[in-house]
């Protein structure tokens, strides 16, 4: 067993073995297509999303009420509010749309809160008082009880019964309304003077709650009868005789789809009538 070495020199390719290989050609470039540029709408300019980090957050200023699922309470005013458009609404009921104006109320307003009822702790304080000079021997005589806003709706029902009540506010946003649709009845049957107001969350704040469904007033002082009796002869003329308010039906309102329809048949109908007189030659 001799071993062979073998060298390099043996396999490296001789330049005439380099001669006789082909020739490399140049690969040709690849003819470069020319790119077609596409027309810019210049109402639909193209917006490419970006699709960085945060590229999913909808632009600022864009509003987005429609998508978002609002409470059941929002969309129940909401609904209710389409529904007294579009449905016929009696006169009842349609009268509690017709509120007095914004510088009317604001009036009425300031002279309810000169008889705004006292609060529970100056009541607490007032009796503390009267207990203490009772308990020291100063027994005064009671003061005569004073004019204040009187509230709760059986305690209204009874002054306007006893046709004590010298002017009855009621809130236009009762719910349910029936609560409050009759007064406006007896009222006009008493004779008593009813104005339909903005709020029963403002009616409330005259007496130091939430709500109020209606107040009364049973009295004034004397600097302020004239200006009652000012707002009494308002009443009477803008509510309590006022005959269209009893009559006068509302709601019936359709939506814009709706109307477009119908006026679109409506169209459609007189050209339909033209072309009718046209043929017997009467157009």
């Amino acid at each position: 067993g001799k071993t062979t070495t073998v060298s390099y020199h043996s396999f490296r390719p001789t330049t005439k073995r380099l001669e006789t290989m082909a020739p490399k050609g140049k690969k040709s470039k690849k003819e470069e297509k020319p790119k077609v540029v596409k027309a810019v709408d210049p109402l639909f300019p193209p917006r490419p999303r970006a699709t960085g980090i945060g590229g999913a957050i909808r632009p600022a200023g864009r509003d987005l009420s429609r998508f978002v699922k609002w409470p059941k309470y929002v969309r129940i005013q909401r609904q209710r509010a389409v529904l007294y458009q579009r449905l016929k609404v009696p006169p009842a009921i349609n009268q509690f749309t017709k509120t007095l104006t914004k510088n009317e109320a604001m009036t009425v307003f300031t002279l309810f809160n000169k008889y705004r009822p006292e609060t529970p702790a100056a009541k607490k304080q007032r009796l503390k008082e009267a207990a203490a000079a009772k308990a020291a021997g100063k027994e005064e005589a009671a003061p005569k009880a004073p004019h204040v806003v009187k509230f709760g709706l059986k305690h209204i029902t009874t002054l306007i019964e006893e046709k004590k009540a010298q002017l009855v506010l009621i809130a236009c946003d009762v719910d349910p309304l029936e609560i409050v649709m009759w007064l406006p009845a007896l009222c006009r049957k008493m004779q008593v003077p009813f104005m339909i107001v903005k709020d029963k969350a403002r009616l409330g704040a005259l007496v130091h709650q939430k709500n109020a469904a209606c107040v009364a007033l049973t009295g004034v002082g004397k600097a302020d009868e004239s200006q009652l009796n000012l707002l009494k002869d308002l009443a009477m003329e803008k509510y309590n005789k006022n005959a269209e308010l009893v009559k006068k039906w509302g709601g019936g309102h359709m939506g814009l789809k709706t109307q477009a329809k119908l006026d679109k048949r409506a169209k459609a109908l007189a050209a339909e009538e033209a072309k009718k007189l046209a043929s017997l030659g009467k157009a």
